[in-house]
């Protein structure tokens, strides 16, 4: 694939979401050839993601502080914090659909007007909910988590040729001490080895943003540093 030329562009600077004192500026894949499941996967091992159907990685001219991470899930072992989330959620219960269900939205207006109302989401609306977690790119997988017969949180998750990839979990905000994100994570894990998949792909690790500095705490990983995947051990 890498012998071909795809149409790619880049977009003006903005100020960045993460880090407010930075200039964010992305690359993104604007060829029709690029859109489909199995471009797609090649993407993400180049760094890239996706918001809807916009696939984008960061090119920015004076930071590099977005690190693409995934989880080597055959090798992953969980920490003893981490274990204590799966304890404290036992009784959680998860089913997987392969469809976005607009039963889904309350739960989603709640978290993003309730728990991130800071942020650019906010105020939640339905088209926005449609056109962020909706894709026509690849396969896609819901896993809806369950207390009791409470839906209480929603991962939203890609199917690549050879991973899968966290792409927005949100959740019930009266459950926001159970550790909803840490347990969606450990079940993508798991789903991911049972579907035989060799990495879970958890999106930019970001050290200054406190937001986006969780995803360097499931070992092994690796990060795309220089054009190239180094594997992390704890």
């Amino acid at each position: 694939m890498t012998e071909k030329n795809y149409e790619l562009g880049i977009t003006q600077s903005f100020p960045c979401n993460y880090l407010p004192e930075q200039q964010e500026r992305l690359l993104v894949a604007t060829d029709p050839l690029l859109q489909n499941s199995e471009k797609y996967s090649w993407l993400m091992t180049q760094g890239f993601r996706r918001s809807g159907d916009q696939i984008y990685r960061p090119h920015c001219l004076s930071c590099q502080a977005c690190m693409s991470l995934r989880v080597l899930v055959n090798d992953f072992v969980a920490s003893k914090s981490q274990k204590r989330v799966l304890k404290k959620n036992k009784l959680l219960s998860t089913r997987l659909s392969n469809k976005l269900h607009d039963d889904y939205y309350p739960l989603f207006e709640q978290y993003i007007n309730q728990l991130h109302n800071d942020g650019s989401m906010y105020p939640a609306n339905y088209q926005q909910f449609k056109s962020f977690l909706s894709s026509d790119l690849t396969e896609q997988l819901f896993i809806e988590i369950y207390y009791e017969e409470q839906l209480v949180a929603v991962a939203v998750t890609d199917v690549l040729l050879d991973s899968l990839s966290a792409v927005y979990t949100f959740y019930h905000p009266e459950f926001s001490s159970s550790s909803l994100g840490v347990f969606a994570i450990l079940t993508q894990i798991t789903i991911s080895r049972e579907l035989g998949k060799k990495y879970l792909y958890l999106g930019y690790q970001i050290k200054e943003c406190k937001k986006m500095n969780y995803k360097d705490r499931y070992y092994p990983h690796q990060i795309l540093q220089d054009n190239c995947w180094q594997t992390i051990n704890k």
